[in-house]
This record gives C-alpha cells, structure tokens and sequence, in this order.
C-alpha cells in the first residue's frame, strides 16, 4: 500500500511548496512524476522548478521530451507514467490514478481557498481510507513549518 499525503495549501502557494516537495523526494533518492490537468499548467511548472530559486534549479523534463522515461523528475499533463516514479505529486486537481500500489508516495497538493478543490480533496482521503491506503493530512503551522494534523 501506498502512502498518500494531503497537502492543504492556506500559508504557502504551490509555487513554494511543489519544489520543496520535488527536492525531498529526490533527497530520497525517488524518481517523481508531477502531473496537472493542462499543457499550459504544465508548461508554467516546468519554468518554476528552473527558476524557483535564484541560485539553483530542479532537473526535470516535461512529458514531451524524447528522453522522459529516463528522468527523474517528469512534469506531465497526462495521467500516463513515463519515467516509473516513486512519488507522484498531484496539482490542479488532477486525477488519482486507479492503482497507487505502485508509488511509495502520492502526494495531493490542493488550494485551501478554493472550495471545490477542499471538497474534492475530502471525497479523495475517503476513497484513499476505504481502499487501505495510509492517509495523513499536512497543513502549516503559524511559524509556517509543515505539520501533519492527521
């Protein structure tokens, strides 16, 4: 079974957490997918992760390179794995995929302003629990730092 965080973003954007979370998993030494709902939404990641600091930058490659299968970090519109990731971080609320048991980690990042995207995250953590899985959920403390609440 997988591991499967809920990311509630309400102090920090998806811009500074998505590259945080891409530089742990890599920590790890785990090969990542990024997927979102749209090419445009991809494309913006894409130029985030080279530029979300001014003094260094994520490898990666979108899902239109040539090479994605041997990447470690692929930032895809689609919902198909292309370089058999480890972690699989989900924005915009892109689909889970029908089987997690192939990840060591799913992450859900989803945007505490907008209420669509809170329900959806809510109906997602049940069919996470029902099917097995180990769900917790992760929101900034006052001092900013990331703390799981459940």
């Amino acid at each position: 079974m997988s591991d499967v965080w809920f990311y509630h973003l309400q102090r920090a954007g998806l811009e500074e957490t998505l590259p945080r979370l891409v530089v742990k998993s890599r920590e790890k030494g785990w090969r990542v997918a990024i997927r979102t709902t749209g090419e445009e939404r991809r494309d913006a990641l894409d130029d985030l992760l080279w530029t979300f600091e001014d003094e260094s930058f994520l490898p990666h490659v979108t899902e239109t390179d040539p090479q994605a299968a041997d990447e470690a970090v692929v930032i895809q519109a689609g919902g198909r794995d292309l370089n058999a990731p480890d972690a699989l971080l989900l924005v915009d609320g892109a689909p889970l995929p029908e089987d997690l048991g192939g990840y060591q980690r799913v992450i859900l990042i989803f945007d505490g302003g907008d209420d669509e995207a809170v329900a959806q995250a809510r109906v997602r953590w049940k069919s996470v629990k029902a099917a097995g899985h180990a769900a917790s959920y992760w929101a900034q403390d006052e001092d900013g730092r990331w703390v799981r609440k459940a």
